[in-house]
C-alpha cells in the first residue's frame, strides 16, 4: 500500500464534507485532502477532504509513524493558493511541531516508553589499548521512522574526549559523527564506489569497504554515519521503501527542460548508451544553460535529503525545481551518482553480501534474517559495543528474526534426477507438492496486527489477502505472534482444487464466483516469542499440527508424504506430471531453515531426463527490446512468434531473455541488425502483417519476418496469456536453447501445430475423471510425520494410490503422460452470434488507417459477417474484383481494384466509404 500524501486546493462545488467535523466545505473555501489508496479498485487513490484547522487537529493524537504535514513541500498544489492560506498553513505546520516539542520536553524520564518510539539504548564503552572508557548514551530515536529515513538519532554520539577505539576483527566502526566531516563527503563516496566498480573479485570488494570504514579519510579512523553510507552503498536495501516513479524516459524529459536541450536527442542517446546516468551527466557538461560548479559541495547528508524530498514529488512542474536544486550543486560526477542513487543502481558490481560482510564473518547472515538495513545497523552497533567492552564473549553477530520485517525466504535449486535427490539426502526427505500459487509470509503480533510479504519481500495487495487475516486467528487459537510461510492460491470450494497461477487478480477473481483465496503453509519460522530457524523440519512441522486447526478451503497444512526408496519418488513423480502439478519440493527432515539458501530441491518435468520432457517449440523472431542494466543499449529481449495461414499475419508468443551468454549476445546485435527496423515501441508504426497487443510493441521489429532466424524455445509450460495473440496461448519461463539454421519460416511452428502442442501438454484424466472431481487431487494423505488429530481426513482414491507406492521395484519416468479424455461443449454454447450487417461484402481497407483502428475495424466487420481483403491479395486480380467497398482515404490499391474490375468484367461494383460511417453501421447495427 503507497504512503498518504497530502494536497490542497479550493472547495469547488460546495459538496465535500469534512472528514473530522462532518460539516460541509463551502465553495471556494481552502480545504486540505489526504489522498490514500482506494478500497474500490487496485492502483487507485482517492481524496479525503478535511478543513485546515479539522487536519491539523487529528495530527495532535497521531501516532509517531503516522504520516503528517510538517512542511509546505508535503502538500501538492501548495503553489496554486493564495499567500494568505499560505500564512493560515504554516501557523498550523508551527502550531504541531510546539506541541510535539512540549509533548517530548514534558515526558516522564521514569515513565516506560511506548511502543512506537524505540526502547533507550544500553550504555556504550569504548575499549582503548591502555583503559576502558564508557559513556551512557542517553539520546534515543525519539522520531520513530522507517528504515529509509536516517538521522542524527540513528548513530550513538560519543564524547569528543573519548580516545582512539580497540576494534574488533579490525573493523573501527566510530560512534561520533560530524555531517562536514570529509568522510561524510558525496565525494568520497563516489570514490569508494569508484573503487568498487574497478576492482574485481568478491574478497576484494568486501576489503576495500571495510578499509574504508576502519581507517577512513585521515587513514587514522571513520568518523562518518555508517548507517547512512551503507545506505547509499546498497540504495535498493536503503531505500527500499521509497518509489520516485521516476523512469529513463521521464529523466530525460525532465533533464531536457532544465537543460534546454531536445528531449527526443536525449531519449536516442539514453537508448544507445543505455545508461540514463551517463546520458544526463554528458549533456550537463556540455550544457550552455546550466554550469556545472567546479568543486563538489555535497555530503552524504545532502543526497539523501534531497532523495527523501524527491520521492515526496509527483508532478513535472514541483520536481523540475528540486532538480535543478540538485543539478545547481553538483559536479557531473555528482549529478552522475545522484541519478543512479534514483534508479537504485549504482553499477559497481556488488551486492549487498559485498557490501555487508564487511562488518563481520556472520555479518551477512544476520541481515539476510532481517532484511531491515537500518535495524541491523543500529544492531550491530549495539553488538560491537558489548564485545568491545567485554560484556559479550560472542564476537559474532547472532541472527534472529523481527516480527513485522519480512524474512528472505528459503529456496529449492532444480533437481534433475532421482539419483540427484538421493545424493543429497540419502537418509530419505519430505516431500510435498509444489504448488501453482503466489509465495506469502504471514506476520501476526500480539496485537492482532497482521502483515502479509510476497517472495520479493514486498507488501502483498488487500485483494489477495483481505479474507486471511480472520481466519488465521480461528486456524491458530492459541497463537499469540507468528511468522508462517506458504503459498496462497484460488481454490474452487465444489472441486476443491486449486485453480491456475495468476488467478488471484482483482479482475480474474471475479470470473471464478465459486472460488476464495486458501493458504497453504508448509513452515513456520516463529510462534509466540521464540524463533524457529534454529529448530529441524521435522520440530517445525510437529509445532504446526500441535497448534493449528485447518479450515477447510481456507487454511490448509500442506501434505507431505516421507520418501525413502527410489521407486517412491518415481512413482510419485510420475503422478505429479500426469496430474497436470506443477512439481514436487523435497526437503530434508532434520534441515534447519537457511533464509535465501536453496537448500530444498525442486522436481519439474522440464527438470527431467535432460529438459526433454520440457514443453518446447520453434519460434521465429519478430522484434526486439533494449535490455537494461549491462545489458542497457542492447537488443538483449527478443519478441517472438508464429504465423497464422488463415489470417496471413503473424502472432506473439513470448518474450525471452533468457539463454545466450555475453559473447552470444553480441553477436546477435550483428546478426539482427541488418533485418530489424527501428519503431522506439510506436504502435502506429506496427506492419499490418503482425498482430500484436499494445502493451508488447517492441523498441525494434523485423522487416521481414519471413528472413528472420528460428530458434527453440524451451520453458516449464505452455501457458494462457490475454497478453499474446496467438490464441492466447504463450509459455512459462521462457529460454533459447538452439538456434534452429536447419529451419526457414515454413518448418516453424505455426499456430495450428503451436495449438496442438497446447492441447497435448494438459493434464491428463482418467476414465473416472468424473468420481475424481469430487477428490482434492493435492492431498497426499496421513504420514507419521503429518498427522492432525484433530482434523482427521478421509480416504480418497488419489490418496490410497499413493499410500500403496511402498514396493522397492524400479520403475521407469513415463517420457509424455498418456492422451487426455475430454468432454466437449456443445458448439451452440461456445458461439455468440452477431448480426450479419455486412453480409457478403468483400472490404478493402485503405492504408492510410493508423494500425490500431485497421485491426479494430477488421475484427467488428469479420465478426458481423464480412470479409476483409487481406495484403497478400493487393496484386490479385481476382481478389481485387470480387471487392465490393473501399473504407477510408484512396490509396494506390483503389486505383487496382477499379483496374481488375474493367479487365476481368466482372459485374461486381464498389463503393467508397468514410470510416465514420462504417462504425455507424456498426454501433446501430445497420446494414451496409
Amino acid at each position: 500500500m503507497t504512503e498518504n500524501r497530502f494536497s490542497v486546493d479550493y472547495a469547488k462545488l460546495g459538496t465535500s464534507a469534512c472528514k473530522k467535523c462532518k460539516t460541509k466545505i463551502a465553495k471556494g473555501e481552502i480545504r486540505i485532502a489526504k489522498v490514500t489508496p482506494s478500497p474500490f479498485s487496485e492502483g487507485d487513490t482517492m481524496k479525503i477532504y478535511h478543513h485546515v484547522a479539522c487536519i491539523f487537529d487529528t495530527f495532535l493524537n497521531a501516532r509517531a509513524t503516522t504520516k503528517i504535514i510538517e512542511s509546505s513541500t508535503d502538500l501538492d498544489g501548495w503553489l496554486n493558493i493564495m499567500p494568505v492560506e499560505r500564512e493560515i498553513i504554516l501557523e498550523q505546520i508551527k502550531r504541531i511541531q510546539e506541541a510535539k516539542a512540549n509533548k517530548v520536553t514534558t515526558k516522564s524520564p521514569v515513565k516506560k516508553a511506548p511502543k512506537s518510539t524505540p526502547a533507550e539504548r544500553p550504555k556504550q564503552t569504548i575499549v582503548t589499548p591502555t583503559k576502558k572508557i564508557s559513556t551512557p548514551i542517553t539520546k534515543v530515536d525519539d522520531d520513530d521512522d522507517d528504515e529509509s529515513t536516517i538521522d542524527n538519532d540513528d548513530i550513538k554520539i560519543l564524547d569528543k574526549e573519548t580516545s582512539k577505539e580497540e576494534t574488533t576483527d579490525g573493523i573501527h566502526i566510530p560512534l561520533n559523527d560530524d555531517p562536514k566531516h570529509p568522510d561524510n563527503s558525496f565525494r568520497q563516496f563516489r570514490g569508494l564506489c569508484t573503487k568498487i566498480a574497478e576492482t574485481n573479485g568478491h574478497l576484494a570488494k568486501t576489503s576495500l569497504v571495510q578499509d574504508f570504514i576502519t581507517y577512513g579519510i585521515d587513514g587514522d579512523s571513520y568518523k562518518g554515519n555508517l548507517s547512512l553510507l551503507f545506505h547509499l552503498l546498497l540504495p535498493s536495501k536503503g531505500y527500499k521503501s521509497i518509489i520516485y516513479n521516476l523512469k529513463s524516459k521521464q529523466l530525460c524529459k525532465l533533464f531536457s527542460i532544465i537543460f534546454c536541450e531536445n528531449v527526443n536527442a536525449m531519449i536516442q542517446k539514453c537508448e544507445e548508451s543505455g545508461d540514463v546516468a551517463e546520458t544526463i551527466s554528458d549533456f550537463y557538461s556540455s550544457s550552455t544553460h546550466v554550469k556545472p560548479p567546479p568543486k563538489t559541495m555535497l555530503s552524504n547528508y545532502d543526497v539523501d535529503k534531497f532523495l527523501h524530498e524527491l520521492a515526496q514529488l509527483t508532478r513535472e512542474q514541483d520536481q523540475i525545481p528540486l532538480l535543478r536544486k540538485i543539478t545547481e550543486k553538483s559536479t557531473v560526477n555528482d549529478l552522475r551518482m545522484f541519478i543512479r542513487l534514483i534508479q537504485k543502481d549504482l553499477k559497481i558490481n556488488a551486492g549487498p553480501k559485498h557490501i555487508i560482510e564487511s562488518l563481520g564473518t556472520n555479518a551477512y547472515e544476520s541481515f539476510q534474517a532481517t532484511n531491515d538495513l537500518k535495524s541491523f545497523i543500529k544492531r550491530y552497533l549495539e553488538h560491537k559495543t558489548s564485545v568491545d567492552n567485554g560484556s559479550q564473549i560472542n564476537k559474532q553477530l547472532s541472527i534472529k528474526i523481527e516480527l513485522m520485517t519480512p524474512v528472505h525466504p528459503m529456496l529449492a535449486e532444480p533437481c534433475k534426477s532421482v539419483d540427484f535427490a538421493f545424493k543429497r539426502c540419502p537418509n530419505g526427505f519430505y516431500a510435498e507438492i509444489k504448488y501453482d500459487g503466489e509465495r506469502l509470509q504471514l506476520h501476526k503480533d500480539r496485537t492482532n496486527k497482521f502483515k502479509f510479504f510476497s517472495r520479493s519481500l514486498k507488501s502483498v495487495t488487500e485483494n489477495k489477502i483481505d479474507q486471511i487475516s480472520q481466519y488465521v486467528s480461528k486456524a491458530f487459537p492459541k497463537g499469540e505472534s507468528m511468522i508462517l510461510d506458504g503459498e496462497i492460491l484460488l481454490v474452487d470450494r465444489k472441486t476443491k482444487k486449486p485453480l491456475p497461477f495468476g488467478t488471484l487478480g482483482v479482475h480474474k477473481k471475479k470470473e471464478f464466483s465459486e472460488a476464495n483465496e486458501a493458504f497453504f503453509i508448509f513452515d513456520c519460522l516463529y510462534y509466540n516469542g521464540e524463533t524457529l530457524l534454529h529448530k529441524t523440519l521435522k520440530e517445525r512441522r510437529q509445532i504446526l499440527t500441535e497448534h493449528m486447526v485447518p479450515i477447510e478451503n481456507r487454511i490448509v497444512l500442506s501434505d507431505l508424504k516421507t520418501i525413502n526408496k527410489k521407486s517412491e519418488l518415481k512413482h510419485l513423480i510420475n503422478f505429479t506430471i500426469a496430474e497436470g502439478l506443477e512439481g514436487l519440493v523435497l526437503k530434508n527432515p532434520d534441515g534447519m531453515y537457511e533464509p535465501n539458501k536453496r537448500h530444498w530441491l525442486k522436481v519439474k518435468k522440464d527438470y527431467l531426463m535432460e529438459g526433454t520432457m520440457a514443453d518446447t517449440a520453434d519460434l521465429v523472431v519478430l522484434g526486439a527490446y533494449y535490455g537494461t542494466g549491462k545489458k542497457g543499449g542492447l537488443m538483449s529481449v527478443v519478441l517472438l512468434g508464429c504465423y497464422d495461414p488463415k489470417t496471413d499475419q503473424w502472432c506473439t508468443v513470448a518474450k525471452c531473455g533468457n539463454g545466450f551468454d555475453d559473447a552470444t549476445l553480441e553477436k546477435l546485435q550483428t546478426d539482427l541488425k541488418f533485418n530489424m527496423n527501428k519503431i522506439s515501441k510506436n504502435p502506429n508504426q506496427v506492419p499490418r502483417w503482425l498482430n500484436i497487443s499494445r502493451d508488447l510493441v517492441p523498441d525494434f521489429i523485423v522487416v521481414d519476418p519471413k528472413q528472420s532466424p528460428v530458434w527453440e524455445i524451451t520453458g516449464a509450460e505452455f501457458s494462457k496469456s490475454k497478453q499474446h495473440t496467438a490464441n492466447g496461448i504463450s509459455i512459462r519461463f521462457p529460454r533459447v536453447t538452439k538456434v534452429r539454421d536447419d529451419k526457414t519460416w515454413r518448418e516453424a511452428t505455426n499456430l495450428r501445430y503451436l495449438t496442438e502442442l497446447f492441447e497435448k501438454s494438459k493434464p491428463t484424466k482418467r476414465d473416472n475423471d468424473d468420481d475424481d472431481d469430487e477428490e482434492n487431487l493435492f492431498h497426499f494423505g496421513d504420514t507419521n510425520d503429518n498427522h492432525n488429530n484433530n482434523s482427521p481426513q478421509k480416504s480418497t482414491p488419489t490418496k490410497r494410490k499413493l499410500l500403496e507406492i511402498d514396493s522397492d521395484d524400479e520403475m521407469e519416468i513415463e517420457a509424455k503422460p498418456p492422451k487426455i479424455i475430454r468432454k466437449s461443449l456443445p458448439n451452440s454454447l461456445l458461439k455468440v452470434h452477431f448480426p450479419n450487417i455486412f453480409d457478403n461484402k468483400y472490404i478493402y481497407l485503405s492504408s492510410s488507417l493508423p494500425m490500431d483502428e485497421y485491426n479494430n475495424l477488421k475484427r467488428h466487420i469479420e465478426a458481423f459477417g464480412g470479409k476483409v481483403l487481406s495484403p497478400r491479395d493487393t496484386n490479385n486480380d481476382k481478389q481485387l474484383a470480387r471487392v465490393t467497398h473501399c473504407v477510408g482515404v484512396r490509396d494506390a490499391t483503389f486505383d487496382r481494384i477499379d483496374a481488375a474490375k474493367k479487365t476481368i468484367e466482372t459485374n461486381v461494383t464498389h463503393i467508397s466509404l468514410p470510416t465514420v460511417y462504417v462504425w455507424k453501421c456498426i454501433a446501430t447495427k445497420t446494414k451496409l
